[in-house]
């Protein structure tokens, strides 16, 4: 089954404190995106900001939708199956865009399937779908240290904001991840990693 329409779903909190933080990077590479592809986003069924549009890049023309998940980060995927069963998108044409603490900052890495890695928003998407056979785009964020209260360092760490010298690489690592979004889109999940994943 071919969808005319890709979704594309950058991962994040909704609310103000939240604004800024590791964990809002699929958001802000959403926001990029809308604003590269001229989208404006509404209310899906109380789940979701989406928008709509038609991508156009090297001569040729791509459908999609770009959402923002507002079930906050840990029921993400009750946004992104409702989304793809009314407008019958499968898995397939999914990327999802989101923060990931196995890679250093600045890094990104392009993948289908695979396991959450510990991600909540990931495993409730794999949860919600069934399958986990959509394309994300992972952005390093690096992770904490390691200590006795482990669980406790990571949520302070993924809800903490970037350092000054992070901040001032930030617009051009959000460029590349939305790049990324852009050639599995167009020139395919292949492709897109071996642009990027080596980075």
């Amino acid at each position: 089954m071919t969808s005319q329409y890709w979704l594309v779903a950058g991962l994040g909190n909704p609310g103000a404190k939240y604004e800024g933080t590791r964990h809002n990077m699929g958001f802000m590479c959403a926001d990029l995106l809308a604003e590269r592809w001229s989208v404006s986003m509404s209310d899906h069924k109380g789940l979701a900001l989406l928008g709509k549009g038609i991508m156009r890049l090297g001569g040729q023309e791509t459908k999609f939708f770009l959402t923002k998940p507002l079930t906050f980060m840990n029921d993400s995927g009750n946004a992104v199956a409702s989304i793809c069963s009314y407008y019958d998108i499968p898995a397939q044409q999914v990327v999802v865009v989101h923060d990931d603490m196995d890679l250093e900052f600045g890094r990104i890495k392009v993948k289908a399937g695979g396991s959450a890695g510990g991600h909540n928003g990931i495993r409730s998407i794999d949860r919600s779908l069934g399958t986990n056979a959509y394309a994300r785009v992972r952005l390093g964020v690096g992770h904490a240290q390691r200590g006795p209260q482990a669980h406790q360092q990571t949520v302070d760490w993924v809800l903490g904001r970037f350092s000054s010298d992070q901040r001032s690489k930030l617009d051009d690592f959000l460029a590349d991840g939305a790049d990324a979004v852009e050639t599995v889109m167009t020139q395919g999940l292949g492709q897109a990693q071996e642009q990027f994943n080596g980075r």
